[in-house]
């Protein structure tokens, strides 16, 4: 929580010296249209990051159960770490400071550098140095998340929107399902997967379709939107 306060102050001392705004640029207010698009882009975001494990069990023949050692304080903790950590990230990325490039080098130019910043963040953090495919697989895909995400906030001027399509995908990938086999979960293998042996065409669906899938419904759905003028 206090670092959430001090993004929050560091990000209005920014605006504040460099345009002489506050943090209503970020567009946080729930208008009756914002919370509308807000719960779209959030269930869809879910549903679609959903069907990764889906295609798992399909494919892969994974067996899920519900985690019965996940206990109601529990739950809401890893609800509370979700939502800050994806805060946090969007604090970060698509908050003043791409407001601030936007003003300053445009739209375009301001996309492609906090997608590159987005990108370079989830790859830093995660374990895949030396595979140089996943590594390769990681960028491209957190650069065109980063790319929509920055692209939701240009269209609407809202953070409500990059904070709904992130959340809706890192809470079903980080904690409704296990992405890792130490991550706490609301559903859990239900026994170690069995070896199965799939085609690569199976294995590209099963591993690209659901990234695809939520990068080009939720860029229609913000298509959508009435361009905003910038704050």
């Amino acid at each position: 929580m206090l670092q959430l306060i001090g993004l929050l102050a560091i990000s209005w001392l920014l605006v504040w010296l460099f345009s002489k705004k506050n943090l209503s640029v970020l567009g946080g207010q729930p208008t009756k249209e914002r919370l509308f698009y807000f719960i779209i882009l959030f269930i869809v975001s879910s549903l679609i990051s959903a069907t990764t494990f889906l295609l798992k069990m399909y494919f892969a023949k994974e067996e899920y159960t519900l985690n019965q050692s996940l206990t109601t304080e529990i739950f809401f903790t890893e609800i509370g770490k979700q939502i800050r950590t994806v805060l946090t990230e969007e604090l970060v990325c698509r908050g003043v400071l791409l407001y601030l490039l936007i003003k300053k080098i445009g739209q375009t130019k301001a996309l492609f550098f906090s997608s590159l910043f987005f990108a370079a963040l989830h790859w830093l953090n995660s374990e895949i140095w030396g595979n140089g495919m996943q590594m390769i697989l990681v960028f491209i895909f957190t650069f065109t998340m980063g790319f929509l995400l920055a692209y939701s906030y240009a269209r609407t001027y809202s953070i409500l929107m990059p904070f709904a399509i992130h959340l809706g995908w890192n809470l079903t990938q980080n904690f409704i399902f296990p992405d890792k086999a130490t991550t706490i979960s609301i559903f859990i293998l239900a026994s170690p997967p069995p070896t199965v042996t799939i085609s690569y065409l199976a294995f590209f669906t099963m591993l690209l379709l659901p990234k695809i899938a939520v990068l080009l419904i939720n860029y229609k759905i913000i298509k959508k939107q009435q361009q905003v003028r910038i704050p």
